[in-house]
C-alpha cells in the first residue's frame, strides 16, 4: 500500500512538473489570445493514469502563476483543467475501443476550455476587442492541436508500455 500511495504521489508530480516545463519552454504559445499550449496534451494521459488529475491542476496552477494570470484565471482556469481531467479519466474507464477514448477523452479539455476561458479572460482583463465565438474558436483550435496531436502519440506510447504504469 504504501509503495502505491509513493508512486502516485510520484507520478503526480512527474505530470505537474511536464506540465510547466512544457508550459514554459514554449512561453509565448502557452499565455495570451492565441494560444497553443503544448502542456495540455499531457491531458490525454488521463484515460489511463489517475495521478494526472491532480498533476494537470498543480501544473496549471504553477504554470498560470509563473506566467503572470491574474487570480481569478488562475483560480477558474486551473479548476477547468481539473474538471476536464476528470471527465477523461471517468470517459477512459467506461470506453474500450483506444480510438473512441482519444477521441471523447480529448472533447472534454478542448471544449471546456473553448468554452469558458474567453469568458474567464473578459472578466479578468476586460479585453475590448471580446468577440466570444472568434475567441473561442481560437482557443478550441489551439486546444485540439495540443490535445490530438501532441497527446494522442503519446498516449499511444505509454499505452503501448502499460508496464511502465504498474
Amino acid at each position: 500500500m504504501k509503495k502505491r500511495v509513493t508512486l502516485f504521489l510520484a507520478r503526480t508530480a512527474l505530470i505537474t512538473a511536464l506540465y510547466v516545463a512544457l508550459s514554459l519552454l514554449v512561453m509565448p504559445l502557452s499565455f495570451g489570445f492565441i494560444q497553443v499550449r503544448i502542456s495540455e496534451g499531457l491531458t490525454l494521459l488521463a484515460l489511463i493514469m489517475p495521478e494526472c488529475i491532480p498533476g494537470l491542476y498543480l501544473g496549471c496552477i504553477i504554470s498560470n502563476l509563473v506566467g503572470g494570470c491574474a487570480p481569478l484565471d488562475i483560480i477558474f482556469g486551473s479548476l477547468i483543467t481539473l474538471i476536464a481531467a476528470i471527465l477523461t479519466f471517468i470517459s477512459g474507464k467506461l470506453i474500450k475501443k483506444t480510438w473512441l477514448k482519444i477521441l471523447v477523452g480529448g472533447i472534454f479539455p478542448v471544449l471546456f476550455n473553448a468554452l469558458f476561458l474567453p469568458l474567464i479572460w473578459y472578466y479578468c482583463y476586460g479585453q475590448m476587442e471580446f468577440i466570444y465565438i472568434v475567441q473561442a474558436g481560437i482557443i478550441f483550435l489551439g486546444q485540439a492541436l495540443a490535445v490530438y496531436l501532441v497527446g494522442t502519440p503519446l498516449f499511444l506510447v505509454i499505452k503501448k508500455h502499460n508496464r511502465l504504469l504498474t
